[in-house]
C-alpha cells in the first residue's frame, strides 16, 4: 500500500464492447488537488464514477483512505459489498455533478440537511446549524429558504458543493462543475473550489478550465482514449508536455 489517500490500481471499465478505461493507475495524496483534463470520451467522468462505485470496475480496484471501495478482499479475491455498505462508503466521498442534481421540491437549506439527517442520523437541529455555516462559506447565507429554480446556475452549483461538504467527506469529486454554467457564472464556482483547496481539502476535479488547473492543481492528469497519457505538476504538463497527444490537445484549448 502507498501513502496516498486515493489509490486507483489497474482499473478497467467497459460498456458493452466499448472499452472506456484501459488500466488506470492513479495516486492522490491527502490535502492535494488533482485536476483531470482530456477530450470528451476520454474516460474522465467514468474514472470519477468508479472512485465512489457509481460504476463498478471490471478489473482492478480503488481505495480511499485505506478502505477498498465497493469490495472486500478475501485472500486474492474481491467480493462486492452489499448496497447499504457501499452507500455508507459514499458518505465519505462527496460528489459534485455538472448538472447540480439538487432536489427541486426542497429548499436550499433542506437540500443540504437531507443527507446528514437521513444517511448519518444527525439530529436535525445540529444539521441545520451546520448547513447554515456551509451556506455562509459558499456565499449564500441569504438563500436558505429559496428553491433551486429561484437560483442562478452558479448559485445552484454552490449549493451542491455545500451539500457535498455537509457529510464531511474525506474526498471531494467534481465532474466538470462549471460546464453547465453561463461563462459569467464560472468564476463564482471556481472561487469556492479554490477556497476549499486553500483549506487542504482533498479533491479530484474533472474540468476544461486550464487556468484553474494551472492555479490550483498539485497534479494535472491528461487522459485520452481511456488511458492516462501524462501526469505531473501543472507547470510541467501544461507548459512543457512530453507527449505529442498532450501537446495537440493543449494547442486547441490554450
Amino acid at each position: 500500500m502507498s501513502d496516498a489517500m486515493v489509490e486507483v490500481r489497474s482499473v478497467h471499465k467497459s460498456f458493452g464492447s466499448l472499452e472506456v478505461l484501459r488500466g488506470i493507475d492513479l495516486d492522490v495524496r491527502a490535502g492535494e488537488v488533482t485536476v483531470v483534463l482530456g477530450p470528451s470520451g476520454s474516460g474522465k467522468s467514468t474514472l470519477l464514477r468508479t472512485i465512489n462505485h457509481l460504476e463498478k470496475v471490471d478489473r482492478g480496484w480503488v481505495s480511499v483512505d485505506g478502505t477498498l471501495i465497493g469490495y472486500r478482499r478475501s485472500g486474492d479475491k474481491l467480493y462486492e459489498l452489499p448496497e447499504r455498505e457501499v452507500l455508507k462508503q459514499r458518505t465519505r466521498i462527496g460528489f459534485v455533478f455538472q448538472n447540480f442534481n439538487l432536489f427541486p421540491h426542497l429548499t436550499v437549506l433542506d437540500n443540504i440537511v437531507e443527507a446528514p439527517v437521513s444517511a448519518l442520523g444527525r439530529p436535525r437541529k445540529e444539521a441545520v446549524a451546520a448547513a447554515r455555516k456551509l451556506l455562509e462559506r459558499v456565499g449564500l447565507a441569504d438563500k436558505s429558504g429559496a428553491y433551486p429554480k429561484q437560483l442562478s446556475g452558479g448559485q445552484q452549483q454552490r449549493v451542491a458543493i455545500a451539500r457535498a461538504l455537509a457529510l464531511e467527506p474525506k474526498l471531494l469529486l467534481f465532474d466538470e462543475p462549471t460546464s453547465a454554467l453561463d461563462p459569467e457564472l464560472v468564476g463564482e464556482v471556481l472561487d469556492v473550489i479554490k477556497d476549499l483547496a486553500a483549506q487542504g481539502t482533498t479533491m479530484i476535479v474533472v474540468t476544461h478550465e486550464i487556468g484553474f488547473a494551472r492555479e490550483v492543481a498539485d497534479t494535472v492528469v491528461f487522459m485520452d482514449d481511456g488511458r492516462i497519457v501524462e501526469q505531473g505538476p501543472p507547470g510541467e504538463v501544461l507548459d512543457h508536455p512530453r507527449q505529442e497527444r498532450t501537446r495537440a490537445f493543449l494547442s486547441k484549448v490554450l
